[in-house]
This record gives structure tokens, sequence and C-alpha cells, in this order.
């Protein structure tokens, strides 16, 4: 498949052959199946002995002639703390349970089930590796992903810009990177950060923002920007490229492309 090269100012350049890498049939099942092994989760609980921190004595029978027996005095049958006693009356309290003051929580958060264990072949991980980078040249399934694209004809993908780009200063690589997009694709392309609505502001996530658009360059290529996220080939991974779903909007560098080429002959 031949596919053109923009340079800075959004004109044609050249035209090469797209790897093979770029025309493989796009496996959504497993696109996904990939990206649910990549997921990964900070692991949080409790203390182990948190609310075990005492000098509780088991559990209070109720039988007569016993040694600590809560026979005759109505209480429940629960771990208690000794506080003081005089011969076989104690001034005792709840310990430990749940429905005890300072006691453990009832069903915790486990640490185990937060570790994800997952894994894969390493076949299935190349084609959908490839899947996502085919995806990201299919006007199909970038429209797809993008609510704001969903009627609108997508005339330049894949996205392939010379690697003078990386040269530019910040405002003039923003309008480097708008000449190449195009005015509907610029729209969705810089990340967007607002205030969330809701009750979410105060529970820690008080701000959302967009993916925005992947620049991909060379291994040898450095990019510092904001605007967008930035990854070289050795970094790109497949929860870059189809996170939430394929088809991410995906800008390479023509270094990038051989690169890619090179590394999934």
């Amino acid at each position: 498949m031949r596919t053109q090269i923009l340079n800075v100012e959004g004109k044609k350049l050249k035209e090469i052959t797209l790897p093979n890498c770029f025309l493989q049939k796009v496996r959504e099942d497993l696109i996904q199946k990939v990206v649910e092994v990549k997921k990964t989760k900070q692991p949080y609980s409790p203390s182990p002995v948190a609310g075990k921190q005492h000098a509780a004595k088991g559990k209070v029978v109720h039988r007569r002639h016993v040694w600590r027996s809560g026979y005759g005095r109505g209480a429940s049958r629960v771990p208690r703390k000794i506080f003081s006693r005089r011969g076989s009356q104690f001034n005792w309290e709840p310990a430990e349970v749940p429905q005890a003051r300072g006691g453990m929580r009832a069903h915790p958060p486990k640490v185990l089930s937060m570790i994800n264990t997952q894994k894969i072949n390493k076949k299935e991980a190349k084609i959908a590796f490839c899947s996502a980078l085919s995806a990201t040249t299919k006007e199909k399934y970038v429209s797809k992903k993008y609510e704001s694209l969903k009627d609108k004809k997508i005339d330049n993908i894949p996205l392939i810009v010379e690697s003078k780009i990386i040269s530019l200063k910040t405002k003039q690589l923003i309008d480097a990177v708008k000449k190449v997009l195009g005015k509907d694709l610029f729209s969705i392309a810089l990340q967007k950060k607002s205030v969330r609505s809701g009750r979410g502001k105060s529970r820690g996530r008080k701000y959302k923002s967009n993916a925005g658009l992947l620049f991909v360059t060379g291994n040898d290529e450095k990019l510092k920007t904001k605007a967008f996220d930035v990854t070289e080939v050795k970094s790109l991974s497949i929860t870059d490229l189809a996170k939430g779903s394929p088809g991410r909007l995906t800008l390479y560098t023509e270094k990038a492309i051989n690169e890619l080429g090179e590394k999934l002959k």
C-alpha cells in the first residue's frame, strides 16, 4: 500500500510503501485480550493486624461453673478485652470483631485480588500489536473511536510527517501539527483538562482529560511537549494505541515508520 509523507506545511512531500505490519487484519478480540493483560492496579488494603492489637481473650462461653463464663449475664459470645476484674466479675468490652468499637473491618480489600496474573502468548501479542497499528491507518476505526468524527470524511490517514518536525519549537510544532492533521482532526488532538461535574470532585478525581494525539517518533528522535503524548518506537505499546478501543489518532514520523517495519518483520 502506497501512502504519502507530509512536510511541516501539511503538503505532500513524497510517497512510500507502508510496511506489512500496518496492513494486517484488525483483530479486535486479540487487542482487547492484550489490553486486559496489560492492566495494572495499585494494591491497597488495611494492615493485616488492624483491629487485633489488643488483649482480647477469645469467645465468652455460656456454661456454668466455668472460669470467665458469661452465663446469666446476658452477654454475647464475642472476644472481650478485660479492663479490670474482681474475682470472677469482669469489666470487659467487645474487641476484634467487626461490630465492636475499634474492631477489624468485616470484608477488607485483599491485595491478592488486585494483582493481575493474566498472561498472553507471544504470537498473540504480536498479532494484536500489528492489529492496533493497522487500526490507526483505517478511517473506519478512527471515526468509530471519536464521536465528533462520526459523520466526517477523513482523507489523510495514515498520518506520516517528515522528521524535520522534531526540531521545531513548541508554537511552531503545534502550528505544523494543525496543518498536517487538518481542522477536524486537530480539534481532538490537543490534550484538554477540565473540572469534573458531580461528586467525583471530592473523591480524588477532580479533573478529567481526553487522550489527545499520540505522536510516535524514532528511537533517536527527542521531542518534549505537553500538548500531546509522545512515545518512541521502542516504548510504544498496545495500551498507547488501543486503550478503550482501537483506532487512536496517531501521527508517525518517517523514521518511526521505517523502524516499526524493521522491528515487526
